[in-house]
């Protein structure tokens, strides 16, 4: 790794180089891109500042890390960080020289922004409750952490059409999006024996696809060479012409399942003559004594380990501020054999908590964040920080959010929205029950703000989904469009969910009044 480290303490120069002449007009925006994506920056929307995406394996961190976090963000003047839907960090709102320190300071301290964006392999995806779900199969931490480790190797080397999203789930709720990915492993068991089912040539954004599920199970320890086989395909088949179909998606609709199946087998028969990549993993597992607690709460699960909890905290949108992540640090300091998950809902639990601990948690943490699953919904970064947003979908969700206050409205009835500011799905609007994403559209002569909604879709397994478009909605309207809509359903004294299933008819009305 030491080598890794020197080879990327180097293009850090070169990145600030090419960073001074992209912020005094000497190279263009996609020229700065071309180099500065692979690396985790990207210029903001105002192209005078910059944004870097930090790397945080499968969301696995720790207090110390956390701190580092915080110590890093105050250096800089930030107030605020960015929890993304895919377990890592970004900063907003820097300069090239502070992009530079950053990414010195994080590979001093092995984090990195290296493969955080452009054509190459990203943070590998995971569920944040893999090793204390009821309901998982396995632990799938130890594999989802060996393939980041494997990326990471040899991140420079690669030469890929497009990204390339790994994911892992350990149980069929599909926390870690398995199903809509490029290549997911799901944990299963048979005959009382562990494997993964594997999923491919998922992705959402522009063409959305639901993964194909691979012909037979695989045995646990031959990811690393399903990984390589998926890479050494895409490299192969991906489209280097057409950005716009160069996903791993669109080689599987080329080809069709039969064939795309019966070549991503010969590369991986290829990977095993040539490679030696068996995966022998360790099982971390917790000898914390537990302690039952009373408490019910929508942010407490109870883990699989007996007296033992996690706790779930949502900055609302994903921007949790230094002043209270630092105040919450110092309050789970103490806590023993304390594990600390980044989610793909842009939260954070706090893991392996006895039921006093776990109240001390839930304590500390009340209303600094979301407590109803509204305002724990999900946004991407959007307008004005994001160079391809159409809207701004942080301002429309607290928007949402503060128009229910208003209203005194604290009924948990709807789900999580998801809202993207654009077509790319950064915020997965396309697979869940409710999602927005954003458009201008022409309304009598004039153009307006508007989202397109997307309802009732789903990533868990067996299940898996893309939403129903029901037409577009003036972005002023959307609060008061969902405020009616939890009216009507909490006269029905049903969940969503039945609700669009058996008043479908009252749902279309409501939706058709807004309709634009």
């Amino acid at each position: 790794m030491s080598n890794l480290k020197e080879e990327l303490l180097i293009e850090i120069e070169e990145l600030r180089e090419l960073g001074n002449k992209f912020l005094t007009g000497e190279v263009s925006v996609m020229d700065f891109k071309k180099v500065s994506g692979g690396m985790g920056v990207y210029s903001e929307r105002s192209k005078k500042e910059l944004m870097i995406r930090l790397r945080i394996p499968s969301g696995i961190t720790n207090i110390a890390q956390m701190n580092w976090l915080c110590d890093t963000a105050e250096r800089y003047g930030l107030e605020k960080i960015h929890l993304t839907t895919r377990e890592a960090i970004q900063y907003h709102n820097l300069s090239i020289d502070q992009v530079c320190g950053i990414m010195k300071d994080g590979i001093e301290n092995d984090i990195y922004s290296r493969g955080g964006g452009g054509n190459y392999p990203r943070n590998v995806a995971m569920s944040p409750l893999s090793g204390v779900d009821k309901l998982e199969a396995f632990d799938v931490t130890p594999y989802a952490l060996a393939v980041n480790k494997h990326f990471l190797s040899k991140i420079t080397s690669y030469k890929l059409p497009r990204k390339f999203k790994v994911s892992f789930s350990s149980s069929e709720m599909d926390l870690g999006h398995c199903n809509v990915t490029d290549l997911g492993f799901l944990a299963t068991i048979k005959d009382n024996k562990e494997y993964f089912k594997v999923y491919m040539g998922g992705g959402l954004g522009r063409n959305p696809k639901i993964g194909i599920e691979y012909d037979e199970l695989i045995e646990v320890s031959d990811v690393l060479y399903h990984v390589e086989a998926m890479t050494n395909l895409f490299v192969a088949e991906g489209d280097y012409e057409n950005r716009n179909k160069a996903r791993i998606r669109y080689i599987l609709e080329r080809m069709g399942n039969d064939k795309f199946i019966e070549t991503y087998k010969e590369h991986l028969k290829e990977v095993k003559n040539k490679e030696k990549l068996d995966l022998i993993v360790t099982q971390k597992e917790s000898v914390k004594e537990g302690k039952s607690s009373e408490i019910e709460h929508s942010r407490l699960y109870e883990q699989k380990q007996k007296g033992l909890y996690s706790v779930y905290f949502h900055p609302i949108g994903g921007q949790i501020y230094i002043e209270q992540l630092r105040m919450i640090l110092d309050g789970v300091k103490e806590i023993e054999d304390l594990d600390i998950r980044l989610t793909m809902t842009e939260g954070i639990y706090f893991r392996n908590l006895n039921g006093e601990e776990a109240k001390k948690v839930l304590d500390m943490t009340q209303n600094l964040g979301g407590e109803t699953a509204l305002e724990q919904s999900v946004s991407c970064i959007g307008v004005p920080i994001c160079q391809v947003g159409i809207l701004e979908s942080q301002k429309t969700l607290n928007e949402i959010i503060n128009y229910f206050k208003e209203k005194g409205y604290k009924k948990d009835v709807l789900p999580r929205i998801h809202i993207s500011g654009c077509g790319n799905s950064c915020a997965v609007h396309q697979v869940v029950g409710i999602g927005l994403t954003g458009k201008r559209k022409k309304v009598n002569d004039n153009v307006e703000d508007a989202f397109e909604l997307h309802i009732n879709g789903s990533f868990e397994t067996d299940s898996a989904k893309l939403g129903i478009i029901y037409g577009d909605i003036l972005a002023r309207e959307i609060p008061e469009f969902f405020y009616e809509l939890s009216l009507l359903i909490e006269n029905k004294n049903v969940d969503f969910n039945e609700y669009i299933k058996t008043y479908k008819d009252e749902f279309l009305e409501i939706v058709y009044k807004y309709n634009k």
